[in-house]
């Protein structure tokens, strides 16, 4: 995706595309052909072109994860020890498996705006607790997608072995003086955002 267009738009395709993969995992991976009929009845209104902008980018998220669901799992499960994806609530791990997908095969998103990004959705799609359980998990993984890169000379590199978690835990563990939140372990709801405050009236 272009780097010009505006994060706003952006920011509204990884709500969609969370949305989308929360229903995918409760329907099943046939629901996947009602991708563009999902996004068109999603993005009804409004400016043409931004319309057009955030169906393409939810598009590639949706298609990007699907796609890539066993590599980007072998990631979140490495890094997020203790932790099966199972156990985690739908809406967190779909957040984890988005934000995952765009570090590992977006580089020309900025990784900075991926993890607040991801923060943000988290935090208001599920929990603050969710907020931060993002937070630690794909700051590990930023570290060690850039350490996989430079060691094994791809731009996507394999998930991590325990020893390189190990490693990287420690170092940010010690940088921060604590170790990260837990995720929220029960099945949250299905993904409604709470509403966003509203600009004081002059």
């Amino acid at each position: 995706m272009n780097a010009s267009v505006p994060v706003r738009r952006r920011t509204r395709a990884r709500e969609l595309a969370l949305q989308f993969l929360y229903m995918l995992e409760v329907r099943g991976s046939d629901a996947f052909e009602e991708l563009e009929a999902f996004l068109e009845h999603h993005t009804k209104g409004g400016e043409l072109k931004g319309r057009d902008d955030v169906s393409a980018y939810a598009a590639e998220l949706c298609r990007g994860v699907h796609q890539h669901r066993s590599e980007i799992d072998s990631w979140i499960e490495a890094i997020a020890e203790n932790w099966r994806l199972s156990r985690m609530a739908t809406v967190d791990r779909n957040v984890l498996r988005l934000a995952t997908w765009e570090l590992l095969h977006q580089s020309d998103v900025p990784y900075k705006v991926v993890i607040n990004e991801a923060i943000e959705i988290a935090k208001r799609f599920s929990t603050a607790q969710s907020g931060a359980f993002a937070n630690g998990i794909l700051d590990r993984t930023w570290v060690l997608i850039e350490r996989g890169r430079v060691s094994s000379g791809l731009a996507v590199p394999p998930p991590p072995n325990a020893d390189e978690v190990l490693a990287v835990r420690r170092r940010s563990s010690a940088d921060a003086g604590t170790t990260p939140a837990g995720p929220v372990a029960e099945v949250a709801p299905a993904p409604v955002p709470r509403p966003r405050p509203r600009p004081p009236q002059p």
